[in-house]
Parts: structure tokens; C-alpha cells; sequence
């Protein structure tokens, strides 16, 4: 039995424009998702996956056939999860050619300590532990299958914030960095109760084509100095700022305007805008203002980094 453990990831800074190599700051979470491997001697793979609260979420049965060619995966179900982990097992195959050629069929099982709805890694975890078990390079495997930056693989595999960006060669560049602000009891992430597609919110931003140097310099300064910054007031700031910047790029209205125009102290989108989680600043604990507003699942800063 083999057991692979990935944390889960939130973009803090550099959403979208970290596509085109800006500074990103990422933290890996505490929340993540495990998968375990074992053998049996029937040539299949028997898959089941279970939820935060203990309950199996998806099963399958994949029949595996190898040649000299090509990975034949099966499964007698048609579902998008069962159609995806198939896109996952021929991609590994590819990048690994001997995978799954010995004739060993396996039982697999994951579980994932989030609400998969969350947004906070349920396919980068995923493809982070199967490159381990398949000896893979997990950037080439997610490339492969689902895109992106790769800032959620890099947090699958660090156990501390990271500043992340890509090269001109599309290469990841991840620096370990002492992400600890002294204000931290005073930041909170919300749930917008709405799963974000990052696929969807990358092709609008690359078709809107809008990105320049200028931009990217200024997402860059704002990066590091949010890194070092020593005041909740001038934290503020820099939510501010990168909130108008982005705005301004991807024509959308800061989340804070558009929901929370009343709240005293910033919010800031994190990921793909729309949905999924913001971070918010607040000199009080905000819980009550934003389970009013219809946002029950508020968590503190120190409850979700790792």
C-alpha cells in the first residue's frame, strides 16, 4: 500500500496575470486531499473517492489495457469524473511509458478534507499525487490535462507560502517566502458559496488580450511588498490597488463593490473572479456581517494557511 498526501492552494496576489509571468503570491492550505494504492490481481482499477465527511463521492471500475501503442482505459460509465480520470491515466501513460504495463490492477482510493466546491484544489491535488505514484512531473501531467499556471501544483508540494511565476520559457520559478503578517488575526477568508470554473475565467482573460509590462511591473511591487508589509492599513492599500488593476484588465467590478460596498475594511478576489473564496480584512471578527449577507463559511487566517 502506497499513500501520497497534497495540500490545497489560494492565489493571493497575481490572479490571471501570473499567465504572463508576474509575481504571484500562493499559499498552500492546511485542508488537502490523500490517495492510497494497493494492488489486486484482476487487471482493473477500482476507484472510490470519499468527501470531508467520510462519504463516497465517486466510484469506478477501469479496466486497463496495454500495447505496444497505446493505454486503453475503460470504464462501462460515461460520467464527466470517470471520462477526466481516464484523460489523467492515458496522460501519465504518455509521460511515463511504463505505467500501468505490468499487468497489476489496482485499488485506489482518495479523500479530501474540503468541500470540493470550495475551489481550493480537488483537481490539483489529484493530479499532484498521481504524478508521485506514476513517477511523473506533475507540471508536465497538468499540463497535459487540465492547464493553468501551475501555482497550485507548487502548493501541492510546499508546506509554506510561496512566491511563484513562470519564466519566459513557461517554466515555474517557486521561492519559499515568510508569508506571517503581524495583523493576521485580522484576515478571514469567505466562501462565495458559487464553485468558480478557472478554466472558463483563463480563456476570457486571454481573449481580451489587454495585459502589458506596465501592469505586470505593478502586480510585481504589489506582490512583494504585500509580502513584507508590516501594517493592516497599508495591507489595505495593496488590496485595493491590485483589486482596481485587475478590474480594469478583465472588465469586472471588484467583489467588494459589486456584494459587499458596506463592509469596513478591503476584500479581495483570490483566483479566478466570481467565485470560490475572497480574503478579507477586518479590525473586528466579520463572521456576523457576512453570515447576514447569506456567507455562512467564514474561516481565520490561521485556520486555512498552512
Amino acid at each position: 500500500m502506497k499513500a501520497f498526501r497534497s495540500h490545497g492552494k489560494l492565489l493571493i496576489t497575481g490572479e490571471y496575470v501570473v499567465l504572463d509571468g508576474a509575481k504571484a503570491l500562493a499559499i498552500p492550505t492546511t485542508y488537502g486531499q490523500s490517495l492510497t494504492v494497493g494492488p489486486n490481481e484482476e487487471n482493473v482499477i477500482v476507484w472510490k473517492s470519499y468527501d470531508e465527511n467520510g462519504k463516497v463521492w465517486f466510484e469506478g471500475e477501469f479496466s486497463i489495457d496495454d500495447t505496444s501503442t497505446a493505454l486503453s482505459v475503460t470504464n462501462q460509465g460515461s460520467d464527466e469524473v470517470s471520462n477526466r480520470l481516464i484523460q489523467i491515466l492515458k496522460s501519465v501513460k504518455i509521460l511515463n511509458t511504463e505505467f500501468l504495463s505490468d499487468n497489476q490492477g489496482y485499488h485506489i482510493t482518495t479523500h479530501q478534507d474540503f468541500n470540493r466546491n470550495w475551489g481550493l484544489g480537488t483537481s490539483s491535488t489529484l493530479i499532484n499525487n498521481i504524478a508521485n505514484w506514476a513517477k511523473v512531473d506533475a507540471y508536465a501531467l497538468l499540463e497535459q490535462t487540465f492547464g493553468g499556471s501551475g501555482y497550485d501544483i507548487a502548493c501541492a508540494q510546499h508546506d509554506s507560502p510561496i512566491l511563484y511565476q513562470l519564466d519566459e520559457n513557461h517554466n515555474p520559478m517557486v521561492r519559499s517566502v515568510a508569508f506571517n503578517p503581524e495583523f493576521k488575526q485580522h484576515l478571514y477568508f469567505v466562501y462565495l458559496n458559487q464553485k468558480q470554473n478557472s478554466r472558463e475565467g483563463i480563456k476570457t482573460y486571454k481573449r481580451l488580450n489587454k495585459v502589458d509590462d506596465c501592469i505586470i511591473k505593478d502586480i510585481n511591487q504589489i506582490t512583494e511588498s504585500m509580502i513584507f508589509c508590516e501594517s493592516l492599513s497599508k495591507f489595505d492599500s495593496l488590496i485595493n490597488t491590485h483589486e482596481n488593476l485587475i478590474s480594469e484588465l478583465i472588465g469586472q467590478e471588484p467583489i467588494k463593490a459589486k456584494l459587499f460596498n458596506d463592509f469596513e475594511g478591503a476584500i479581495k478576489s483570490l483566483g479566478a473572479w466570481g467565485g470560490d473564496f475572497v480574503l478579507a480584512t477586518s479590525e473586528t471578527d466579520p463572521t456576523d456581517y457576512f453570515k447576514h449577507k447569506g456567507f455562512e463559511i467564514v474561516i481565520p487566517f490561521e485556520d486555512m494557511v498552512l
